[in-house]
């Protein structure tokens, strides 16, 4: 009985969607009986939207087909901004075309632009040997970047389903290696990958309380835990908070980008340009150092492709969907390029290879009273990185789930806010046990 009741408050509140046997075209179906559709139980006993067993009220009977899904206490209210209309019964059930251009590219920059801009930018340096060099595979890793990119812009406007990768697999060559690209990157990749973003933010969020030590692990890992709670909620609630706060996010990142690259032009005009002259000076043309070179570089781009997981979201996806590309991708690359001058205007190529977090050395040597902004610039850069990563990760789940890959529960809705709440759930269940075992 107690399980009867809970799946009864649950079907209330989320749709599944469902893949019928004629071929799915993301989210442009035409017709209700194609794509995404609500599967409600409206016979004998069962459960419609106007219909839950008591835990709901509804406008209409559930068998009837027509009334409309509310709360409880809720009649007579205006509807919240941030939340769908009301769904109907038998209505396609989808993910709301939300995301816009603006959103669109604070996803790939907000993204793409996490904690090691301002913490360790020096791999290159490293595996090149020079500074002309290391700037050489910058451009060249954001030129490649750019071109995969466009390349995914093409395939995402010929297939509008979310799920990136996981979409185009399917059509290409078929479930077996959608399957497991799936499994793969909802169980290690996407956990893993936010795990450790989060625990980046734990690390810098603590340290501007404790400055005398090394910040004690358990206390990182409860603000890292923390953070993800709280960013579940904002992606839980609603789509358009979850693009507010990434957008919000991604302009401070920039703003502290910016605020490095002003330090630096300031020490240009200064005539700081000692470590800038002979840039090719010691550079190792080995190709095993230029491989490894561009591995470090295509990671700090990693995320350019994140767009494409949520394209059944983007409003105008056939022109948002590459200008959102075109826009953030070569500005990730004008920013890498112009933050690592800046460094070098402050520090030697030495320095910058043996600080354990560069942004916070330039911070001290250049800002003053003000070099807090440093850490906090790395905290707000991993929070709003972390908000994309799971809008993202939710979406890959969802569309996988309803191709029956995944969890049948995991393709659920909410009906009202349109969020794929057990999805997103699912995946932070699963950072959860990669924090608190890292």
């Amino acid at each position: 009985m107690l399980l009867d009741k809970f799946r009864a408050i649950f079907d209330c509140a989320y749709g599944q969607t469902v893949i019928h046997s004629n071929s799915f075209q993301g989210n442009n179906n035409a017709s209700p009986k194609e794509g995404l559709q609500w599967r409600g139980r409206n016979s004998g006993g069962g459960l419609g939207l106007g219909q839950c067993n008591g835990e709901c009220n509804g406008s209409g009977d559930g068998e009837a087909g027509g009334g409309h899904h509310q709360e409880n206490g809720a009649a007579g209210q205006g509807p919240d901004k941030l939340e769908g209309s009301e769904s109907i019964e038998n209505d396609t059930l989808h993910l709301k075309r939300r995301v816009g251009l603006v959103s669109g590219v604070a996803l790939i920059v907000g993204t793409m632009i996490g904690s090691g801009i301002f913490v360790s930018p020096s791999g290159l340096l490293e595996r090149t040997g020079s500074i002309g060099m290391s700037f050489v595979i910058w451009m060249a890793c954001g030129l490649l970047s750019l071109l995969g990119a466009l390349s995914y812009a093409e395939l995402g406007t010929m297939n509008t389903s979310s799920g990136a990768e996981y979409a185009y697999f399917m059509d290409a060559f078929g479930a077996p290696p959608a399957f497991l690209f799936s499994w793969a990157s909802t169980l290690v990749l996407k956990p893993s990958q936010m795990a450790i973003i989060c625990l980046s933010f734990g690390k810098y969020a603590v340290e501007a309380f404790v400055t005398e030590c090394e910040p004690p692990e358990i206390v990182v890992k409860m603000v890292a835990l923390l953070a993800i709670v709280v960013i579940l909620y904002v992606n839980c609630y609603s789509v358009n908070l979850a693009t507010s706060v990434q957008n919000v996010f991604t302009a401070a990142k920039l703003v502290a980008v910016l605020i490095v690259i002003i330090g630096g032009i300031y020490k240009i005009c200064e005539g700081n340009v000692q470590h800038l002259r002979e840039p090719f000076k010691n550079t190792q043309y080995s190709v095993g150092n230029i491989a490894t070179a561009f591995y470090t570089g295509l990671w700090a781009y990693d995320g350019w492709n994140n767009l494409n997981y949520v394209t059944e979201e983007i409003k105008n996806p056939s022109k948002n969907l590459p200008r959102s590309i075109a826009i953030g991708i070569p500005l990730v690359t004008i920013c890498y390029a112009l933050i690592n001058v800046s460094y070098l205007t402050v520090m030697s190529p030495m320095e910058m290879m043996t600080s354990e977090a560069v942004a916070v050395t330039f911070g001290n040597r250049l800002l003053g009273v003000m070099a807090w902004l440093m850490p906090l610039s790395v905290t707000i850069s991993t929070f709003g990185s972390a908000n994309g990563t799971l809008f993202a990760a939710g979406r890959l789940c969802f569309a996988a789930s309803r191709e029956g890959h995944l969890l049948d529960i995991l393709s659920y809705v909410h009906i009202r806010r349109y969020t794929p709440a057990p999805g997103l759930i699912f995946h932070v269940s699963l950072q959860y046990c990669v924090v608190s075992q890292g």
